[in-house]
């Protein structure tokens, strides 16, 4: 499966030795390392990734809270937020800022996968563009999670005030303005992600 989303911007661990990490392996060293966030593409090479900014930060929380909140009402899942690592089907470990699993999906996990990277990919998962961040990039990124099985997501680029909306099957949709809501169905039954929230005040 090929991978359309690099990481020119920031610090990438290239190397054949890399190539020879194991999963088990990776998972250490990001154990020993809890300073730094790694993701690895599906090439193995290991992106270094930056902290979040203090907006960007609070954006995800608001928008995780939603998504908890509406978990916690209908017990569908889990949610996970973004120190979350998740090896996909193209073997890459990413670590989208949130990321739901069903039950289902959940229950097939051994309890040693669950205290790992599981090798699942999320249902639904979300990002939130950083003012450094390339939205093009970022939409590269979400093309990659669809292409690894998510059925729903969200980009939020809070400072635009636009939202992309991916599907598993259907085109992106460009969502302008944040005085409404994303619908989560039917992946998220009665979910809505609203967006008031997240809106800056000037």
């Amino acid at each position: 499966m090929p991978t359309t989303y690099e990481f020119p911007e920031l610090p990438v661990l290239h190397g054949a030795a890399l190539t020879r990490l194991s999963d088990d392996e990776f998972f250490e060293l990001c154990q020993a390392n809890p300073a730094l966030n790694f993701e690895r593409n599906a090439h193995h090479e290991i992106i270094i990734m930056p902290p979040a900014g203090s907006d960007s930060s609070e954006s995800s929380l608001e928008s995780q809270g939603q998504l908890w909140l509406w978990n916690r009402r209908t017990h569908l899942g889990h949610v996970y937020e973004s120190s979350a690592g998740f090896k996909l089907p193209d073997h890459s470990v990413r670590s989208p800022d949130v990321a739901w699993l069903s039950q289902g999906k959940w229950a097939q996990l051994t309890p040693e996968q669950r205290r790992r990277f599981p090798p699942v990919c999320p249902e639904f998962m979300m990002e939130i563009k950083s003012p450094s961040d390339d939205i093009a990039l970022l939409q590269a990124k979400m093309a990659d999670y669809l292409a690894n099985g998510m059925q729903l997501g969200f980009l939020l680029d809070v400072e635009a005030e636009t939202a992309y909306v991916y599907r598993a099957g259907q085109p992106a949709e460009t969502v302008q303005g944040y005085d409404r809501e994303l619908s989560g169905e039917p992946v998220l039954p009665g979910f809505q992600l609203d967006l008031r929230p997240l809106r800056r005040a000037a």
